[in-house]
């Protein structure tokens, strides 16, 4: 057993090391969680009359996935023999997804893009010594264009409407410090389609793309100086839009999502996006329904597969998907009708994008998920831990293995982490060290961590905070990841006179992001720093603050 495994208790290490029972186990309890999570809800369970297709699917479509499984399980769809097919739906992040696919927990998925379904079966052919894949029959049943949401102000600032805009846009726009942009980690779909296509535009073509084209310097050096200007990344579209509602015009100028989340999101507050397909070409998330071919898969689960894919592409399937704002794969449903939501009137264009870019084959996806970490841009980061006395015992032991988990989930090298804690006092334990130097020190400096003292929080993130700007890295993301179970007690710093500091933007801006660990957690101070940071707060408990540090490593 490594030393890792030892000390990560069930962390990320387990997954390498426990028997395929115990996966199993392990994924079936994550996805009864995410059943209660969903809001679709699992259907009863089947009896010897019925024959259930478990289907996972990824969280951005929950409204129609959910809407479309309870509508076809209320239609009795039944077999030749009689039997009652029912579908069990259930929202499943990407990386959740391809764990439950391989741990033959689900019958089929439907992730918001192709790419997903071959990092799948990448994952299945090295895990069974096969080279047949997992996912087999596949229907696309409806797609989006991947666009750069913006404030209608800005794009008009930019020339929108009269021209097209596209990556040399956004450049352009982001030299001015003000401008904040961002677009997801490549290990989303959206996140991985837009640095495609950021790839395409360095290299000046639209179809083809090779790996001596991305890997070119030329076109390293034009998608390095349009990441550099990325104001962090992060988990996903849906969580961007959730902060876009949340804090409206101030959180980002423009974002990478799909076309459908600017559609929906003006829907609900008015016309204030727009979507910009990018003049260089715009890549498809194409929401494919795939039937996973485990060996244990019978004829009767291919049958319900078949009868509810079928459905997907019936005229009422395809009406709802358009009102949800996706567009249908049935062509001759039109888009540019009235009533259609693909509309200027909700930020769209229905005759976009001129300019398809074709998907690249495995071997240059994977030299551009590679090339990214070259050019992406990289962070100076402060862990900020809670050793207080009331972190005392399991609360501290799953802290440390949360931040374990952080530090694993950040392979760049490069990158540069340190380590501040508070009781009483703050202080920092690990200095600010890229990990190709410092990460052995870190892992070593959180297994020592002891609980005991009050609670400084505030000048615990007023260290960090100064210690960033003394250093003034501009080209780097400055982050400060805080953690606390308490309420302030012991700083000499007021948040009011921290969330000055952090407000200023000066001389660097600092985004902080907070988690309140437990219900004691004071939330007032931690979302009042963490709005002032530019950042988010989210709570987080025993059995979620792991996952909390996982999401966040994926801003850097």
């Amino acid at each position: 057993m490594t030393k890792r495994a030892r000390r990560s208790g069930l962390g990320l290490g387990w997954v390498l090391i426990l028997s395929f029972t115990a996966v199993t186990l392990f994924v079936c309890v994550i996805i009864a969680l995410a059943f209660r999570r969903a809001g679709v809800g699992p259907a009863p369970s089947p009896s010897g009359r019925e024959v259930a297709l478990r289907v996972a699917f990824t969280p951005e479509k929950q409204a129609i996935f959910g809407d479309l499984a309870t509508r076809f399980n209320e239609g009795n769809p039944r077999l030749a023999s009689g039997k009652r097919v029912i579908v069990e739906a259930v929202a499943l992040e990407s990386d959740d997804l391809i764990a439950a696919a391989l741990a033959s927990d689900l019958q089929a998925v439907s992730p918001d893009s192709s790419l997903i379904l071959a990092e799948l079966d990448r994952r299945w052919n090295e895990q069974q010594s096969v080279d047949t894949g997992l996912a087999s029959e596949t229907t696309r049943y409806m797609v989006s264009p991947v666009v750069i949401a913006m404030w209608e102000d800005v794009a008009r600032s930019l020339g929108y409407p009269d021209r097209a805009l596209g990556w040399a846009d956004l450049l352009r726009a982001a030299q001015d410090p003000a401008f904040k942009w961002s677009h997801p980690s490549t290990g989303t779909a959206s996140g991985l389609l837009a640095t495609l296509a950021e790839f395409y535009a360095g290299a000046g073509v639209t179809r083809g793309l090779t790996q001596e084209m991305a890997t070119r310097q030329e076109t390293l050096d034009y998608v390095s100086k349009l990441e550099k200007t990325v104001k962090h990344y992060g988990e996903g579209e849906l969580a961007i839009m959730e902060q876009v509602a949340a804090q409206g015009r101030a959180y980002l100028d423009a974002f990478v999502v799909q076309e459908q989340m600017v559609v929906q999101y003006n829907r609900q507050y008015g016309r204030q996006l727009v979507a910009i397909y990018p003049a260089e070409g715009a890549m498809w998330a194409d929401h494919p329904l795939a039937l996973l071919e485990h060996p244990a898969r019978t004829d009767e689960e291919r049958l319900a597969y078949r009868l509810f894919a079928d459905y997907l592409l019936t005229p009422e399937a395809q009406k709802l998907i358009l009102d949800a704002g996706y567009r249908p794969t049935d062509l001759s449903i039109r888009l540019n009708v009235e009533g259609s939501p693909i509309a200027p009137a909700n930020g769209a264009d229905p005759a976009q994008p001129s300019t398809t870019l074709q998907i690249p084959s495995a071997q240059v996806i994977g030299v551009v998920k590679d090339a990214w970490q070259y050019t992406k841009r990289l962070t100076n980061i402060y862990l900020v831990a809670d050793i207080s006395g009331s972190m005392e015992g399991v609360k501290l032991r799953d802290a440390k293995s949360a931040l374990h988990a952080f530090l694993d989930q950040i392979p760049g090298q490069n990158e540069r982490v340190g380590l501040i804690v508070f009781s009483s006092y703050a202080a920092e334990v690990t200095p600010l060290t890229a990990l190709s130097e410092g990460r052995d020190e870190l892992e070593q400096a959180i297994d020592g961590l002891q609980a005991g003292g009050n609670t400084a929080l505030l000048d615990a993130v007023d260290l960090a905070y100064t210690k960033l700007a003394d250093l003034n890295d501009a080209e780097r993301i400055n982050a400060i990841v805080v953690m606390t179970d308490g309420k302030e007690n012991a700083s000499r710093t007021t948040v009011q006179e921290l969330s000055a500091r952090l407000g200023t933007r000066e001389p660097l801006p600092v985004v902080v992001f907070c988690i309140a660990y437990g219900r004691d957690a004071d939330m007032a101070v931690l979302n009042y720093l963490a709005e002032a940071g530019d950042g988010f707060t989210r709570r987080g408990d025993l059995e979620t603050i792991e996952d909390l540090y996982k999401t966040l490593s994926t801003y850097f």
